[in-house]
């Protein structure tokens, strides 16, 4: 089985084809570019430097998000099109569970975020089952980031607590104050999500039979966009016609 991944959820775009064991190619940048002008060359480039045809595939493997509205749109539109086009499964794998699996093998709970503006974060909780997948510990969610340390904070035993993610920058020192020492923060080569990890997570849920059909998936945002919520609020704040 060999499978193209995709990932444009947030600044990184990273694009890789795997096969069952092997990596045969890998592309990540974190630039902030426009992923909708850049993405299908760095496919294109990809599928030519591995001699892949567009009828080898098995699957596609994307990033559905939570991440930049934007992004994640550009990535599910993408794979969904070329996964319907070629009647081929199409994998959705979460950004944050991207980040977590740089992380396999480590002990202790494995915390990616991204940041959400206004002290919010997207984030979940994993641990690390074996060197092949990590298993989720706390489902993903939008949160303050201050509760969401107390969350934490409040695991049994003094665990490490790995805390991974391209916005770790603007958030260390809180998290600091919050968890101390029991707070650990990846390097910045870990930070960033791989397709090659969503390509070979993708190709596990194939085996496992959990793939679906292009139209049955959907973006995860956790919230809505700024735009909608207005809207909402201001439609709701409005009395109905009779």
């Amino acid at each position: 089985m060999r499978v193209l991944a995709i990932d444009t959820s947030n600044l990184v775009l990273s694009v890789a084809v795997v096969e069952e064991g092997r990596v045969l190619a890998e592309m990540t940048t974190n630039q902030q570019k426009n992923h909708s002008v850049r993405l299908m060359d760095a496919i294109s480039l990809l599928m030519d430097e591995t001699n892949t045809l567009p009828e080898q595939l098995t699957g596609i493997g994307v990033a559905k998000g939570p991440g930049s509205y934007t992004g994640v749109r550009i990535g599910v539109a993408a794979a969904k099109s070329m996964a319907w086009s070629l009647q081929i499964p199409v994998i959705g794998v979460s950004s944050l569970e991207a980040v977590a699996m740089n992380a396999l093998g480590a002990p202790g709970l494995i915390v990616p975020l991204f940041d959400a503006r206004r002290g919010q974060v997207y984030t979940a909780a994993y641990r690390s089952a074996g060197i092949q997948r990590v298993t989720a510990e706390a489902a993903e969610r939008l949160v303050l980031l201050r509760d969401w340390c107390a969350l934490l904070g409040q695991q049994p035993g003094k665990e490490t607590i790995l805390f991974m993610g391209e916005d770790l920058g603007l958030h260390r020192e809180a998290i600091r104050t919050e968890l101390g020492e029991r707070a650990v923060f990846a390097p910045a080569s870990c930070n960033h999500p791989r397709a090659a990890h969503i390509g070979l997570a993708a190709l596990r849920r194939l085996a496992e039979g959990e793939a679906g059909h292009p139209h049955e998936l959907v973006p995860e945002y956790l919230q809505l966009a700024e735009a909608e919520a207005k809207w909402l609020a201001q439609n709701a704040a409005c009395p109905e016609k009779e």
